[in-house]
């Protein structure tokens, strides 16, 4: 099996926690927090969850370079993009609300989890170097 057919089914795998991360997200801190604050909390926890997959997997995909880190890097931001626009949508989202989570300006903090999930690769091939 390919490094890029691994690296996707850890991106399904990712996919799949951050689903659940997200109904737990409405169920546990929206009651409480509200929904945007709720948003904003579980970009982190949510982040912390993608390096904890990406560290527990990362030899099992085989990269080894830094470009196949980056590219896998690149790969997982470009179909969680996709994945988040065309989920947003399906569930009738604005297109308004569905980009208050990248406006960084405004308190949106997808932008950060994004570069997390980017850089995730690389940072857990260099946590599990010896």
């Amino acid at each position: 099996m390919t490094i890029w057919r691994r690296g996707l089914l850890v991106w399904l795998l990712i996919v799949g926690v951050e689903s659940l991360h997200g109904i737990a997200r409405r169920l546990i801190l929206e009651p409480s927090l509200g929904d945007f604050r709720a948003r904003q909390v579980a970009v982190f926890t949510g982040s912390a969850l993608i390096l904890t997959i990406t560290f527990l997997c990362i030899r099992w995909i085989g990269a080894t370079t830094r470009r196949q880190l980056l590219g896998l890097g690149g790969l997982w931001l470009v179909l969680t993009v996709i994945f988040e626009i065309g989920l947003g949508r399906l569930m009738g989202l604005s297109w308004e609300r569905i980009g208050s989570d990248y406006d960084l300006p405004h308190g949106g903090l997808m932008p950060i989890g994004l570069i997390l999930l980017t850089l995730s690769p690389l940072l857990a091939a260099h946590l599990r170097r010896p």
